[in-house]
């Protein structure tokens, strides 16, 4: 009976932290994966561990209503502390950019990623891909530098928080108001 017990309920592997994202709509559980993105997954914890995330929030989003006629569209969500301490997300150093020709984490649905302009800039700034987002993976179509995106975790728990934030109002790619991240603590 203990064994089945512990079956029923597995522990985390050490070796696969997981962090919650606490919003307004709910929690969103994400694992995060340092063997394969260990750079990008150290910057985010060390984001997580300093409170960085406290009173942040979702502002963006992209859907297929939103972007112009004739491209691919994306699907994501995007969040973190841009809007509500840009200061401080403009004055973090850049993580070193983790190819997912590198990490083999390619941005599937519920795949979180960082933000960034040109590799090397991302800080805190995160996205949720909403379905499959090949277009962001390395040699895809949403950056000209074709170097894509960081992808370091996947939502694990709570994908329908994402798919509530993802259908909430927004305007011009903005959440109308922004949605709440309460916090993002290790779990």
């Amino acid at each position: 009976m203990f064994a089945t017990l512990l079956s029923c309920h597995p522990a985390h592997n050490p070796d696969i932290p997981h962090v919650l994202i606490q919003t307004q709509a709910g929690d969103i559980e994400v694992e995060l994966y340092p063997r394969q993105a260990p750079r990008t997954v150290a910057a985010f914890l060390s984001y997580v561990d300093s409170g960085l995330y406290k009173k942040s929030n979702f502002y963006r989003v992209l859907n297929e209503e939103n972007q112009p006629t004739g491209t691919d569209p994306s699907q994501l969500i995007q969040g973190g502390i841009w809007r509500t301490n840009h200061a401080k997300a403009v004055s973090l150093p850049g993580v070193p950019h983790e190819t997912t020709q590198q990490t083999h984490i390619l941005h599937k649905d519920g795949v979180i990623s960082l933000a960034r302009q040109a590799p090397g800039t991302a800080t805190t700034e995160f996205f949720i891909c909403v379905g499959d987002q090949p277009g962001f993976d390395y040699g895809g179509v949403n950056n000209p530098d074709k170097q894509g995106y960081a992808a370091f975790g996947k939502v694990v728990k709570g994908m329908d928080v994402v798919q509530a934030i993802y259908r909430m109002a927004e305007e011009d790619q903005s959440f109308t108001p922004p949605v709440s991240i309460i916090n993002i603590v290790r779990d």
